[in-house]
This record gives structure tokens, C-alpha cells and sequence, in this order.
């Protein structure tokens, strides 16, 4: 890493699209020691309008020239699933930090492979579950396991569905979100893991799984309906369940204790509810505007020089992708996916 500015970060974004407008970009800009200094879509035309809208420096249409660009210090990929382990290797062999996108890439497998390239290099690997940095879930942890407002959590239950988006059937265009090949798998894939994940951060390893997937509407390769049973480490057992060709959006996470319950969306930031004998009380916790923010400046931190102020967003990032693989497994074999399994 540069030691021009020893005290900043100076940051490149590989793939400026949707995320990176509000969710991710400005969050390298409003980070204290950070700064946005160039970005790179392989339509230049696109990545110069980005750079122009955002006040960044530089733009670029190749992602090695934004690697090697000397004032770039760490690279943020936020490339569909299919080119994150080709970035991410790109940076960790030009020696600077990778932020990568979730989920971190193809299948365990890739992730594993990232991994295994930044230990060896020394670089540092980071990937975007931001959401256990939120208030919101720092909360539901503090009344967990702070506050034991549940008692012993003995089970977990999630529940996601969603209608079906037309643009997830345009004959001409499938969104690259529901081709397989590009993302891996569905809606459960690119959405289903950061509930997954925050239950790996809330509750520990998911070391048993067993699932079944289906493509019940027909309209895109990859699969439109998930059920899946886990087990912890720890002893909780869990259930989840996705379908994204329902009536009605439903975003569910329910904890129960013996002692009383904790409920939860993933998405958004509606009431954290909890229920014991005490009676019910519910907790509203707005999420930031840039909802990487919190996640980054932890990143940010380490970076420059504080070991252990970002959390393990890696090796859970590989786990997180492990379970997803368990569950998918039939489902790509019998559908022929091109999943590294």
C-alpha cells in the first residue's frame, strides 16, 4: 500500500454500478481517512458519468489499469459474482486490500481460493456483510446476549418472500441477479445470504444443513424457491425458508428463547420485537443512507493502523457461501449449473 498518505486510504471501485450510487461509494468519501480516488466499468462511457456524478478524480475502462494506478491504495470489487475472485486475485497480486462484494464469489470453493491468496501475499481480504455493523443489529445482539431478554436461544426461523419482478422475465435481457452463471444461483443467493450471515455472526458456524430448491414459475434458470433446516455448532436448530413468486413481500427472522422471543427483518429497518414475560416492547433503529458506512470505517480503521476494529466478515463470508452450497447442491447438479462443486 502507498505511503504517500499514510493516514488516508485511497480507494478504487471495480464495477461502479447500482450498489456502489448509495449503498457503498459515498460511504468512501463521508469515511474519516478515506477517499474515493477512481473507478473502473468496463463501459467507459458509464464509468465516466459515475466519476463526474460522485466528484471522483479518475475513471477507467480496464480493471488492471485501476489496479496498478499508483494513487489507488485498496480496491473495492463490485463486479457480479462471476469476476469477483478474478479482481480480487488481481489486487492481492499487486500487494493492496480488496473489498469485496457479496456474496464473496462463486461458490466456497472461489471463496476459499481469495482467501488462501491474501494469506499467502499478506494482503488484507474483506467482504461487504455490512449489516452486523448496523445499529440495528447490534441491538438484537445486545438484547441476545447482553441483556438475555430471551433467556437461552434454542431455535431460529426465517421466512422471505417476495412477488415476482417482471424484469426477472424479459425474454431479451435476464437480469444477470437470476442467471446462474453470472451470480451463482437466484434472489436467494444474492439476498438470502446476509440473513445467513448474520445468523453466522449472531449464533455461531452453521455446521449441518440440508436443503431442497425448485424453479416453481419458470421464468429464469435459476432457482425461484428455497427450504432448508440447519443446525449450529452451538446446539440451536434452524429453519428458512425463500420464495420470490409469492403474493406478498414477507422479511422474517424469528429467535426463540426459553425464556421468550426475539423477531427481526433483514431488510429495511422496521421494529425489532421482543416478547417475554415481561410483556412486548419493540425497538425502531433507523439504518444509515449509505448502509456500507458503518462496515467500511471499520475496514478503514484496521488499514490504517488499528488491528481489530473490523469484524470477521472473511472467514465468515466463506462459511456463508459453504451453506448456500449445501443447499443448492442438487438443484445445480440436476439443472446443470456451472458451480465449481
Amino acid at each position: 500500500m502507498s505511503s504517500a498518505h499514510p493516514e488516508t486510504i485511497r480507494w478504487g471501485i471495480i464495477g461502479c454500478g447500482d450498489v456502489t450510487e448509495i449503498k457503498s461509494g459515498p460511504a468512501f468519501q463521508k469515511t474519516p481517512h478515506s477517499a474515493l480516488v477512481a473507478v473502473m466499468r468496463r463501459n467507459g462511457e458509464k464509468a465516466r458519468d459515475y466519476a463526474q456524478r460522485h466528484g471522483v478524480p479518475k475513471w477507467y475502462d480496464d480493471g488492471q489499469a485501476l489496479v496498478d494506478d499508483p494513487d489507488v491504495d485498496a480496491v473495492y470489487v463490485a463486479t457480479p459474482p462471476s469476476s469477483h475472485k478474478h479482481y480480487a486475485l488481481m489486487a492481492i497480486a499487486a500487494g493492496k486490500p480488496v473489498y469485496v462484494e457479496k456474496p464473496m464469489a462463486m461458490d466456497a470453493a472461489e471463496c476459499e481460493a481469495i482467501v488462501a491468496a491474501g494469506r499467502a501475499a499478506n494482503v488484507p481480504v474483506f467482504v461487504a456483510y455490512y449489516r452486523r455493523m448496523l445499529p440495528r443489529f447490534h441491538k438484537i445482539r445486545e438484547l441476545l446476549f447482553d441483556q438475555h431478554a430471551i433467556g437461552t436461544p434454542r431455535s431460529v426461523h426465517c421466512v422471505h418472500t417476495a412477488p415476482h419482478n417482471p424484469r426477472y422475465s424479459e425474454p431479451q435481457s435476464v437480469h444477470w441477479h437470476v442467471r446462474p452463471e453470472i451470480s451463482g444461483g437466484g434472489l436467494f443467493v444474492d439476498i438470502g445470504c446476509h440473513t445467513l450471515n448474520i445468523l453466522d455472526w449472531l449464533f455461531g458456524p452453521i455446521t449441518s444443513v440440508s436443503g431442497h430448491a425448485s424453479n416453481q414459475r419458470g421464468s429464469y434458470p435459476a432457482e425461484d424457491s428455497v427450504a432448508m433446516a440447519f443446525a449450529f455448532s452451538n446446539g440451536m436448530v434452524g429453519t428458512g425458508l425463500w420464495n420470490f413468486d409469492a403474493l406478498q413481500r414477507h422479511d422474517l427472522t424469528e429467535v426463540v428463547g426459553d425464556a421468550g422471543r426475539l423477531s427481526f427483518a433483514t431488510f429495511g429497518d422496521g421494529p425489532i420485537r421482543l416478547e417475554n414475560a415481561a410483556g412486548v416492547r419493540e425497538f425502531n433503529i433507523e439504518n444509515p443512507r449509505a448502509i456500507q458506512q458503518p462496515l467500511i470505517e471499520t475496514i478503514v480503521a484496521e488499514l490504517t493502523g488499528h488491528p481489530g476494529s473490523c469484524p470477521d466478515v472473511t472467514e465468515s463470508g466463506v462459511r456463508t457461501s459453504w451453506v448456500m452450497d449445501q443447499v443448492l447442491r442438487d438443484y445445480r447438479r440436476k439443472t446443470g449449473q456451472r458451480i465449481g462443486l
